[in-house]
């Protein structure tokens, strides 16, 4: 039943988020929709099980289909015009954060209003950020102590579907390597699971480290998506991006 529970989840996220449906995302299929919210050139590229769906402004949908017809699935997510994939992780429907040795930090759960306390906190971006006005999107935080003070975080963030929220951590760099940033994303983990919520974990396909993390913590890849469009000047390379999107779209 939690399998079943996590999955629902997940989908219900890539379905609104690629604007496909569920039966796209268990089917092997390529779908192509439109963001209808994509006020510039859009595109952003997601493979889940065996469907790929390529999700674009509307201005770029035929062009991008016309580019794609021959193209694998290595081929799509290596297109010149498309940069950074993220592996997201979903918590195993066996989950358990077994027993271990109480250990050398002091972790402490925050939540809702109890986060404000943490405003001025910085070096744990990754985990917990405050606006100037105050205000955060992280709404769950486990925190990690020793005598010098903080020294990591994980936090939580909502998505755009209820009861799923992403997870993110940071360690102070003196503190990496020891299995805090695994003690962190485990503790958070358990803590959302018991409150009915379900989390998920991004990594950059590059971030070893990360990954590894996500490994220890029970977290299984669940999907891939690309960082989304540079078409919309955005880009530190947009010269080579407007001399390719000249010749290919």
């Amino acid at each position: 039943m939690m399998k079943e529970w996590i999955k629902s989840k997940a989908e219900e996220l890539l379905a609104k988020e690629y604007y496909c449906t569920l039966e796209d995302l268990n089917q092997k299929r390529r779908v192509y929709t439109i963001n209808p919210a994509a006020s510039q050139p859009y595109l952003k590229i997601m493979t889940y099980k065996n469907c790929i769906a390529v999700c674009t402004s509307e201005d770029l949908h035929e062009k991008i289909q016309e580019l794609l017809q021959d193209k694998c699935r290595d081929e799509i997510f290596e297109l010149p015009f498309v940069y950074g994939q993220t592996i997201h992780y979903l918590p195993d429907s066996t989950f358990t954060d077994e027993k271990r040795p109480a250990p050398q930090w002091t972790c402490t759960y925050f939540t809702d209003q109890e986060i404000s306390s943490l405003q001025g906190l910085e070096g744990f971006e990754n985990a917990l950020a405050f606006e100037k006005d105050g205000s955060t999107p992280t709404k769950a935080v486990y925190i990690a102590e020793d005598q010098k003070g903080i020294i990591g975080a994980a936090g939580a963030a909502k998505s755009s579907v209820p009861g799923l929220w992403e997870i993110g951590v940071e360690v102070s760099e003196e503190y990496r390597n020891a299995g805090l940033g695994t003690h962190l994303v485990k503790g958070l983990t358990r803590e959302l699971l018991s409150r009915g919520i379900v989390p998920f974990y991004s990594a950059s396909v590059t971030n070893l480290g990360s990954q590894m993390v996500a490994a220890r913590c029970g977290y299984i890849p669940a999907w891939v998506d690309t960082y989304g469009t540079i078409l919309d000047g955005s880009s530190i390379y947009e010269e080579y991006v407007k001399d390719m999107s000249a010749r290919f779209l």
